[in-house]
């Protein structure tokens, strides 16, 4: 199995992906000066080559609130790789003038503001409806045509006027230069003027007033009107208007602004994220919502996309997602490219031009030997089954290994792109024609690749070791999962490869026929070393408790913090033993949930279950040993300790219980050194206790802790729902929570009986609960916490008031949330209110909504939470994580 190298340099990157729908980022504001350079120095600063360094870091600082450095750099250069006319043509519709007039100045601004002129042109259409409704004129249509007579067309010039001056007058009260054209670019002839009368074919595109507009420093912001040569006005629809304008242009980007963001697949309601043409365009053709709207715009962009180079793209989205759309890899609306056609083969025969694949292999390569050693490859290749997927011109190549007498995966071998592949979005094709062939896969990527993240979301699970990370994708079992972990954490670089790329190179030749002896035998003889497991969740549920499979299937992106001083001497780095686990109080909900977890954890090993009222019966549910429940005392846990025979206890009591088991772990005075996690609220209000809550507390804090207090559920959603906000509150929030049944334990009461709370909720401790205390003394104001109790059975929705001490906007306050949440896989921020059917049986937490009222004084933002997976369990494991029983 190979690492692979990504890139072919420093300027390759991640392509858009299935992912792209993702919290989109708000526009960053701009500093006066930054702004004053940009319009007082036109001409240089639109040149990014030419801009001073200080005003350049600006630019990328900025923008890398809404993307990577990286991703910023980029963009910025091949946006400004051509001439300012031929950066975009942005087609504004007439509800967009109207409703989100703020999101598009906005997002103009920005553009300007970094140096780039984007053209103009808008259309008014449900304006024009609305007054010729006034006015007693009904609107007539032929074949989705507007009729226009002398009437409509006179209403219709008054009416694009002032829309025109309206977009141009907002533009200039935010300090942006804009020049309103109105005509003398766009000639025509009728289109049909017995059938549509004063409708327009444009036949001619004058550049002239765009250019000057440009030159002067100003964005151009036209209308969709075209003359003919004798000087009558004619209407023109603007769709066709922005066409025929990126037809003349050739511009980089062609962006259709929307209300509804994108196009959608009608079969799963879903965004198309992105659109290969020459791939998929048949196909999109054929399927049956594919009809109206959405099949005429395909087609539109097909036959525009068909006349312009294969670098430009349309992008349709909404206005206030414009810079995530072209500034970052993951975008925001749908991408729409021509694309390459791809092709296969399955043996060396099958490329045209032997030379031309070494060279590809060689491109990214290292080493004055990079060309023997791919020759070498190459030949290996010559006797071993493998599958090639690559586009025309080669931008893009992967050579995948079929499975084998000794694993069910496939595994990616070779994945080389070219920037010219990821600009174009062959990357992503040629993933997609993989995962159609192999439904199981696993790669290795060095762990510093600059496109890591791309590969984060292709994959459905991940671990990290030595300076590599594993991939993987189509497991669908907890055996598969830990089978996996365990090969890689025992064998590392000598399975997966190491850092010789010659090394790595002649392993994948050989790879379809299992490891050699010598291979093996290097492997036995790896230590295993600390590592971090990272899987995404799939599409399947989890059920209640049942969530053995879901954790390792959702903790994505979570790594483990490296402690010097590792608190458990049996388990450092030289000893793969997993950490030996005991855990006090397992009858309740939380207990099943942690008991799923650590079944799934090949380096946990749970030795002891402690249950008063279960004890003597046979533990369900954990598979790598028989458990019968005991009913452990304080002095068998003291003496447990003595004799050093757990790592990690878990105390998972009720409130006000565990006192007595803690005491016997201290005074049982172990040579392991033990950790303690208190699932209940015993300790949090304790300063010699690390509060456990990793994105709100200092996680080297927590790694060097030994006694550590879970965070409550309700109080975990919380905190993270108000501390991005804490410099701006104004006065103290209220958390309206409601909690699914599970919360109120398995103790019958009336706030567990489906029966009595079936339609309807119920509150309870409407004042001083003790998460109430809890959330208060963490954050360091006053919350108010008002919970309730609801007929579902685990999910927690939280609706947090919160008053503000200066006006914000919604898209500010979503950024603040946002920015403080990036890189946090376990939390997902995103503009909709999030749903607690959504979030049952996950390991995240969820937020948004982010409501302003109407003074800008008070935002309302909605946090949804798993109260026993994230709220409990899921956090407590994470404990594990922090404090090395990894390894």
């Amino acid at each position: 199995m190979l690492a692979l190298r990504s890139t072919a340099g420093a300027v390759a990157r991640r392509a858009r992906t299935a992912a792209r729908r993702v919290p989109t980022s708000s526009i960053p504001t701009i500093p006066k000066a930054a702004t004053t350079v940009a319009l007082s120095s036109r001409r240089e600063y639109a040149s990014p080559a030419s801009d001073s360094f200080s005003t350049r870091s600006t630019v990328v600082q900025l923008l890398s609130n809404i993307g990577s450095k990286r991703e910023v750099q980029q963009y910025l250069s091949h946006f400004s790789s051509v001439s300012s006319q031929q950066f975009a043509v942005i087609k504004v519709g007439g509800a967009i003038i109207t409703e989100h007039l703020e999101s598009l100045t906005s997002a103009l601004a920005f553009l300007n503001h970094v140096g780039l002129f984007p053209v103009v042109v808008h259309g008014a259409g449900p304006q024009l409806n609305k007054l010729l409704e006034e006015a007693g004129v009904e609107p007539q249509f032929e074949e989705g045509i507007r009729v226009t007579d002398g009437k409509t067309l006179a209403v219709a010039r008054k009416l694009f006027l002032e829309e025109n001056l309206k977009l141009v007058e907002k533009l200039e009260e935010m300090g942006v230069r804009a020049r309103p054209i109105t005509s003398g670019v766009f000639g025509a002839d009728y289109l049909d003027k017995e059938k549509y009368d004063l409708v327009g074919r444009i036949n001619k595109v004058n550049k002239g007033p765009i250019e000057a507009a440009i030159n002067a420093g100003c964005l151009p912001i036209l209308t969709s009107m075209a003359e003919t040569p004798e000087g009558q006005v004619l209407n023109v629809n603007a769709d066709v208007a922005a066409g025929e304008l990126a037809r003349e242009l050739q511009p980089l980007k062609i962006v259709y602004l929307s209300e509804k963001g994108g196009l959608f697949n009608a079969d799963t309601n879903e965004k198309i994220s992105a659109i290969n043409l020459d791939e998929e365009y048949d196909y999109l053709m054929s399927q049956w919502w594919c009809r109206y709207g959405t099949r005429l715009k395909i087609k539109e962009i097909k036959e525009l996309l068909d006349l312009l180079p294969r670098t430009s793209s349309v992008a349709i989205i909404h206005p206030a997602d414009l810079q995530k759309e072209l500034f970052t890899d993951t975008g925001a609306g749908t991408l729409i490219r021509r694309g390459n056609k791809l092709d296969t083969a399955t043996d060396i025969g099958g490329f045209e031009d032997i030379q031309k694949l070494k060279d590809v292999l060689v491109r990214d390569r290292e080493g004055l030997d990079a060309k023997a050693t791919v020759d070498r490859y190459v030949d290996g290749l010559k006797s071993q089954e493998f599958k090639a997927y690559f586009d025309e011109p080669m931008d893009a190549l992967a050579i995948v290994l079929p499975p084998n007498s000794t694993t069910s995966l496939a595994n990616l071998a070779t994945f080389t792109i070219t920037k010219a592949g990821w600009l174009t979005n062959v990357a992503d094709n040629v993933f997609a024609a993989i995962k159609k062939d192999h439904s199981k896969l696993v790669w290795t990527v060095k762990e510093d690749d600059e496109n890591l993240t791309w590969f984060f979301d292709k994959a459905e699970g991940s671990l990290s070791k030595d300076g590599e990370v594993m991939f993987w994708y189509g497991i669908e079992s907890g055996d598969e999962v830990k089978e996996l972990m365990t090969e890689f954490t025992k064998h590392g670089r000598s399975m997966l490869g190491d850092a010789n790329l010659e090394a790595r190179l002649q392993r994948a030749a050989s790879a379809a026929s299992g490891m050699s002896a010598s291979t093996k035998a290097r492997a036995a003889q790896q230590q295993s070393r600390p590592f971090s497991t990272t899987v995404r969740r799939p599409a399947s549920k989890t059920s209640r408790a049942s969530t053995s499979r879901g954790f390792f299937s959702q903790l994505r992106g979570y790594a483990t913090t490296t402690n010097p001083n590792p608190p458990f001497g049996k388990h450092n780095s030289s000893n793969t033993q997993p950490a030996k686990v005991a855990l006090i109080g397992a009858r309740g909900y939380t207990g099943q949930a942690l008991i799923s977890l650590l079944n799934a954890h090949p380096n946990m090993d749970l030795r002891h279950v402690s249950s008063r009222e279960l004890a003597g019966q046979k533990l369900k549910g954990y598979e790598k040993r028989d458990i019968t429940y005991e009913n452990l005392s304080a002095e068998d846990v003291r003496r447990m300790e003595a004799d050093g025979e757990i790592d990690c206890w878990v105390m998972a009591l009720p409130n006000g219980v565990c006192r007595p088991f803690v005491d016997a772990v201290e005074e049982g005075k172990g040579p392991q050194n033990s950790v303690i996690v208190d699932l209940s609220a015993d300790y949090r209000f304790d300063k010699n206790w690390t509060y456990g809550l990793p994105e709100l507390v200092n996680r080297s804090d927590i790694a060097k802790a030994t006694r550590i207090s879970n965070p409550g559920c309700y109080a975990t959603a919380a905190q993270l729902g108000i501390a991005p906000l804490v410099p701006f509150i104004g006065a103290a929030p209220t958390v309206f929570g409601v909690s699914g049944y599970s919360g109120a334990g398995t103790k019958p009461s009336p706030k567990n009986d489906v029966e009595n709370l079936t339609g309807q909720i119920i509150p309870y401790s409407l004042t001083d609960h003790i998460h109430e205390r809890e959330i208060s003394s963490q954050l360091g104001l006053e919350v108010g916490f008002i919970p309730h109790v609801a007929p579902w059975f685990q999910g927690i929705h939280h609706s947090i008031s919160i008053p503000l001490n200066k006006s914000m906007t919604s898209r500010d306050i979503r950024q603040l949330y946002q920015e403080r949440y990036a890189g946090e896989r376990l939390v997902k921020v995103s503009g909709e209110p999030p749903s607690v059917k959504a979030i049952s049986g996950k390991h995240g937490v969820e937020m948004g909504g982010f409501g302003v009222h109407s003074s800008g004084k008070r935002v309302v933002v909605c946090v949804t939470i798993d109260n026993l997976l994230k709220g409990a369990a899921t956090q407590c494991l994470r404990k594990f994580c922090f404090s090395h029983l990894f390894h």
